[in-house]
């Protein structure tokens, strides 16, 4: 069935009279409305899904809520750095423009105090002795020309160097707020490191007790049967979600199976198809091994379907790719997409992480067509800066 959004931009599309410019515009609000019905909808089906795990287990809940929240505070932490460099960047700038001002103020007052100096060696009457020892009428007038302009240029020294002194002193109060503003960067990010640690320890607290929950229960490979068959859930709604808004491409992701370039550059830790714990479960994707932080790119055109997090990958980013074939980031620190974004090759979606109660930093990418994993490799074959 076609959402009425859908069928409401279909009735716009042959309705006759329209102007262009305002059919455009109520296209732009239809095509609004859509994504947020998009992401309203894959809101309510993350909500239904972190409902049924919450039945499951708990401290899985737990967990993702501690990864989420440490992910919040890597991204206020990396904001503040951004600030904090923009800031001590413009200080430096500021202080160059203060040293050349002074540079230019010490040049016009040596230049006005000169004037001065010889002003002061022809004595206070130096108007009146330039008339009384001029006879000739026609030197006189040149004489009084060049005094003219004599005047006319210390009056403009004098204008120069006051400019000169408003100007510092703007520059100088700049600094001082750009010195005020640097502090308060610096314990604003002090108080994020803080609750970082804080978070980190909370994580690292309830990703023991889980593991021991585990050990003492033996239910590691249940455990991970029930996450994969959350994410074949996942893959399934987010596929009816979007039926509705196919993605169409001049150049179709099916054509470029071979000449992908890989989302990081890492280190294979794990590879399609390796066997699993027990040797029950084997891996939909590969595991790459990788820098904390390092950025993590999206390999083809398509649109952000998922963007949260998810029992056994952490913060998961999801990519639609049309054709039913999506591509999964899993493990990530941070994530840096919403739903229904569009992304382009090369563009960053996330950042490497160990969320999900991983190890190590390292990324899980998957290839999926439909409900079926496919193996990477034979798809993605560059690395990354080739």
């Amino acid at each position: 069935m076609r959402s009425p959004c859908l069928l409401a931009t279909l009735l716009l599309a042959v309705s006759p009279g329209l102007p262009a410019q305002e059919d455009a515009g109520q296209r732009t609000q239809i095509k609004e409305r859509e994504l947020e019905e998009v992401r309203e909808r894959i809101s309510d089906l993350k909500q239904s899904m972190d409902a049924a795990a919450a039945d499951r287990d708990r401290l899985t809940m737990d967990l993702q809520a501690a990864e989420v929240s440490t992910a919040e505070k890597r991204l206020r932490l990396k904001d503040l750095e951004r600030q904090r460099a923009y800031s001590t960047k413009r200080r430096a700038a500021l202080d160059n423009d203060i040293g050349e001002r002074e540079a230019e103020l010490a040049g016009e007052a040596e230049s006005l105090a000169a004037q001065a100096r010889a002003a002061y060696m022809s004595g206070n009457q130096e108007k009146i002795k330039l008339l009384l020892n001029q006879r000739d009428p026609a030197t006189l007038g040149r004489v009084m020309t060049y005094y003219g302009y004599l005047n006319n240029y210390r009056a403009g020294n004098i204008e120069t160097v006051t400019a000169r002194i408003r100007e510092l002193a703007e520059l100088r109060s700049q600094v001082a707020a750009e010195e005020a503003r640097l502090s308060d960067l610096a314990k604003r990010q002090d108080q994020e490191l803080r609750k970082l640690g804080q978070a980190q320890d909370e994580r690292a607290t309830l990703l023991a007790a889980l593991k021991n929950k585990l050990a003492v229960e033996g239910r590691e490979i249940e455990g991970l049967a029930a996450q994969e068959k959350d994410l074949a859930r996942l893959i399934a709604e987010l596929t009816s979600i979007l039926s509705d808004y196919p993605i169409s491409s001049e150049e179709p992701f099916s054509e470029h199976r071979g000449r992908l370039t890989w989302p990081v550059a890492g280190t294979l830790l794990q590879d399609f198809g390796q066997p699993r714990v027990g040797g029950r479960l084997k891996w939909n994707g590969v595991v790459l091994a990788a820098p904390r932080g390092r950025e993590v790119r999206s390999v083809y055109h398509g649109r952000v379907a998922f963007s949260d997090w998810l029992a056994g990958l952490g913060l998961l980013v999801i990519v639609d790719h049309g054709e039913g074939y999506m591509t999964l980031y899993g493990y990530n620190e941070t994530t840096l997409k919403n739903a229904g974004d569009w992304v382009a090759p090369g563009d960053v979606i996330a950042t490497v992480g160990d969320s999900g109660g991983q190890a190590q930093p390292a990324l899980y990418f998957e290839v999926r067509k439909g409900k079926q994993p496919v193996n990477p490799g034979r798809w993605v074959t560059r690395r990354p800066g080739d």
